[in-house]
């Protein structure tokens, strides 16, 4: 059993971005609220999922509905299958049993190799940046499936690959502007601090222009400060960009701060799907995952 934490408290309240804020043509939005149990126009959906590995059940039976525009949130305790359900979702497993629904299209495995066109970009738990690179580069690789000119016009800089680069850069630099990180563009990637470094994954997968953005563990190893912080440029993007979210995180405060609706797994089971405050007093979430519900202040139960 575990016991419910709420390291981030006031975590609604992070301020947005300071180049958010100050940028006009970054401005964020406000999104439509999402309400529980409604997905009217899911963008992404799971259909009876079931994954194995050697006997052992990693995903039974799952369905998922994401609506678009929503942070929805993916917890459960360890083993629990929620890194499974990401691979899923972008082709790295495929399932043997059920679907994954992009939009109007169905696929019994997702092509990774077009995971991108169709709009779904990833970050890893660990840091796969590109460290003797500079933070400029890294984001800019994040524009690779966008490349339509030939390995000659790239080698020569020419034409169709000069045009190519010189836009993948200006959006590059666009993208670190957004996340408040245009001070190291030209610092190699693996000489900034950690938090720095997660921002720079995340810089590189929005410069993608991703419909679902899914996260996997994006504030772990972070300061309560960085999290803070990561948390104002995640919801920043989802305000700014009309960004679908899929949050894969333990932090049970950012998770319930930041989420629109959550989906509960326990041993590859969906045991609960709904708002956080339905989550956080759902007898069966307490018993397998969250424990003791806290009490505030005043004693009552947050």
């Amino acid at each position: 059993m575990h016991a419910m934490t709420y390291a981030l408290e006031g975590l609604g309240t992070a301020p947005i971005p300071p180049a958010v804020q100050h940028r006009p043509d970054l401005a964020v939005k406000a999104a439509p609220p999402v309400r529980a149990g409604e997905s009217p126009d899911a963008q992404l959906k799971l259909d009876g999922v079931s994954l194995s590995f050697g006997g052992v059940t990693a995903l039974d039976n799952v369905d998922l509905a994401v609506s678009r525009g929503e942070i929805r949130a993916i917890i459960g305790p360890n083993g629990a299958g929620k890194s499974s359900l990401i691979n899923v979702i972008s082709g790295v497993y495929r399932p043997d049993r059920g679907r994954v629904l992009i939009g109007g299209d169905s696929y019994a495995q997702v092509p990774t190799d077009r995971l991108a066109r169709l709009g779904i970009v990833r970050t890893f738990q660990n840091l796969a940046l590109f460290k003797g690179l500079s933070v400029l580069d890294n984001v800019v690789a994040g524009r690779a499936y966008t490349v339509r000119s030939t390995f000659l016009g790239q080698i020569a800089r020419i034409g169709t690959a000069r045009r190519e680069e010189a836009d993948a850069r200006e959006r590059a630099r666009r993208i670190l502007a957004f996340l408040n990180l245009e001070d190291v563009a030209d610092r190699l990637a693996g000489t900034l601090p950690y938090g720095l470094q997660k921002r720079v994954e995340l810089a590189r997968a929005l410069v993608a222009e991703p419909d679902v953005l899914l996260l996997d563990e994006p504030m772990a190893g972070m300061t309560a400060t960085e999290k803070k912080e990561m948390a104002g440029f995640v919801r920043a993007t989802r305000g700014a960009h009309g960004t679908t979210v899929v949050l894969i995180e333990h932090d049970i405060g950012v998770v319930m701060e930041l989420s629109d609706r959550i989906a509960v797994l326990d041993y590859g089971r969906k045991i609960a799907d709904g708002t956080p405050e339905e989550v956080r007093t759902d007898q069966k979430v307490i018993d397998a995952y969250l424990g003791v519900v806290p009490e505030n202040e005043d004693g009552a139960g947050i």
